[in-house]
């Protein structure tokens, strides 16, 4: 999961930042408004993080972009401003949650995995496919009742595929998955990534189609 951080306290962007990404989340963190624009034309993210008091503006000015997206992020707003008539007027701006500053790292993760599983319309715990569950909300995967260990990596990645089975998942928007903007990767890192997860999940769970991308699926012919 892609996030886009929108917060000008460097010390506590690093903290989240930090946080998020040992819990498998890809996170981009920007300090301005300006910023956050142009990062949501560059990327795809499932979920922006928005403080509202920003040296160029108000966060709220931000939410008619993420609106106009065709894929449109979740949005928690992260802010100081505590009064019940703020979040009311966050709220019917577009954010899909409001969390006050302090918070608890803990319970940001919960939120957000709290509107991604509203989002999705995830009110099934467990996915099912074939031999193989995929817990979202606990991020445990049992194959043919085993547990299985995944690095965050492999997690970020089965993460995205088991969001939307049997759904095409282009190349790009895999990477997206995986990689922030300062992240070094080469030309086929995903590849073993993926190849990584068919040994664990079962070759046969993830489909390849050539030039397009990999979707993951009930059962199929094992693919390369």
């Amino acid at each position: 999961m892609r996030v886009l951080l929108v917060e000008d306290d460097a010390a506590l962007s690093e903290a989240v930042c930090g946080y998020l990404r040992a819990k498998a989340f890809v996170v981009d963190a920007v300090p301005s408004l300006a910023q956050a624009s142009a990062a949501l034309h560059a990327a795809q993210y499932a979920a922006v993080l928005l403080d509202l008091h920003l040296p160029d503006g108000d966060g709220l000015g931000l939410l008619p972009q993420v609106r106009s997206l065709k894929q449109r992020p979740i949005v928690i707003v992260l802010t100081a401003r505590d009064q019940v008539s703020d979040r009311i007027h966050g709220l019917d701006a577009g954010a899909d949650d409001y969390l006050v500053k302090p918070y608890d790292p803990g319970e940001l993760l919960a939120r957000l995995r709290a509107v991604e599983r509203r989002r999705n319309a995830a009110h099934v715990p467990v996915l099912a496919l074939g031999d193989l569950q995929i817990d979202l909300s606990r991020e445990q995967v049992r194959r043919a009742g085993v547990p299985i260990a995944l690095t965050q990596k492999e997690w970020a990645l089965l993460r995205v595929m088991a969001t939307h089975p049997e759904r095409l998942h282009t190349r790009e928007s895999l990477q997206d998955a995986l990689y922030g903007f300062d992240d070094e990767t080469d030309s086929n890192t995903l590849e073993v990534f993926v190849s990584r997860l068919r040994r664990k999940l079962g070759r046969e769970h993830i489909e390849t189609l050539r030039g397009l991308g990999y979707r993951l699926v009930r059962s199929s012919a094992p693919s390369a």
